[in-house]
């Protein structure tokens, strides 16, 4: 077996330089991911991976420190016009990703050298630098959903054209936004999608004029000709799983639940909210099972995502419903069955907003 001796010291240097840029780059990743993205799974991952690429034998890392030259260094003074735009925090996680990938693959290479090859394992590097690609799009998918899932909030309201009896869904959804809604989801049972993609396309517009989130029930193909924000889906649907493989990165997700197990696996597949319901007997799911606030405070418990309580919530209850642990109220009937979706939608939103102070 060589010497440490035998590897020289401008290698040394590389060695070096590399292996911080990694320490670097991760810790800022899993900084992200830990402190603004409350996500426990990426933490670990990131934390795990900085901690098994950048330890090693105190002889070595001796000879890494003898051979370091930061004064000599002739690149730490050169940047680049792109590195002075990269300032936002998506950009930030892309470029902190492709440096630590790039000094992965360095050390993969340099790890081959037969000098080199008994301190350094070439398929470590290389599998963590595979590992990476995949928390990268992970990392930036929910950093890109962060804002969405922030507008899961107060009001929720969902446009079922059944439940319209007739009445113009871009009229009523309006009436709802200016109560103060959050949130408009489009759910619908009678129309053919040819003629829900206008009414979708136009609610999306409406919603982006007033920065409120536009969600779709059921149909993914509907969400992504209407570029909607998110697609909501109930446990008969397509899998959460599958959808999240399928929509856009920065689209969200909801997943209506029942139980603390729906709930636990809505999350781990990748659902960005949960509907939890019914909350109270409802005459828009006459078949819906109840499970009250107490389920509604057990499913809190379980999972870390924002819930969205559904199910008989009208505005004489909806503050203890956002007591008992949800950050935001589902309503059809109570707004759609007023003579004034607006005042209903307003004095739901007081209520809430009550309860918050």
């Amino acid at each position: 077996m060589p010497s440490p001796e035998a590897i020289s010291g401008q290698t040394l240097r590389i060695i070096d330089a590399n292996l911080n840029r990694i320490g670097e780059g991760l810790r800022l990743l899993e900084d992200i991911a830990r402190l603004l993205l409350n996500d426990a799974a990426l933490t670990q991952q990131l934390k795990t991976m900085r901690h098994e690429l950048v330890k090693g034998d105190w002889s070595f890392n001796k000879q890494l420190l003898q051979a370091r030259n930061s004064e000599g260094d002739v690149g730490i003074n050169i940047e680049t016009p792109e590195q002075e735009r990269q300032r936002e925090l998506p950009l930030m996680v892309v470029a902190n990703a492709r440096r630590v990938q790039e000094s992965l693959r360095t050390l993969e290479e340099l790890a081959k050298i037969p000098d080199i090859t008994p301190k350094l394992d070439s398929e470590k590097f290389k599998q963590a630098r595979f590992n990476l690609y995949s928390i990268e799009r992970n990392l930036l998918s929910k950093l890109l959903r962060q804002d969405k899932i922030r507008h899961i909030r107060g009001l929720y309201a969902i446009i079922d054209t059944q439940a319209l009896k007739g009445r113009s869904h871009i009229e009523v959804a309006s009436q709802i936004i200016h109560g103060g809604a959050k949130t408009i989801q489009l759910r619908d049972k009678l129309l053919t999608k040819k003629e829900l993609l206008p009414i979708a396309q136009q609610l999306k517009n409406l919603c982006a004029e007033h920065n409120v989130l536009f969600i779709i029930n059921d149909y993914l193909d509907l969400a992504l000709a209407a570029d909607a924000n998110g697609l909501h889906l109930g446990q008969n649907d397509l899998p959460t799983k599958v959808a999240r493989k399928l929509l856009p990165i920065d689209k969200i997700l909801g997943c209506s639940t029942t139980t603390v197990d729906q709930a636990i696996i809505a999350e781990a597949e990748g659902a960005d909210y949960i509907a939890v319901g019914s909350i109270y007997p409802t005459t828009s799911k006459e078949e819906a099972r109840v499970i009250g606030l107490e389920g509604l405070h057990q499913i809190r418990q379980a999972v870390t995502l924002p819930l969205v309580a559904i199910g008989g919530i009208t505005k004489d209850n909806a503050a203890e419903v956002i007591a008992a642990g949800a950050n935001s109220v589902a309503v059809i009937s109570a707004v759609l069955q007023a003579e004034s979706p607006e005042e209903a939608a307003q004095q739901i939103v007081a209520r809430l907003e009550a309860q918050s102070e």
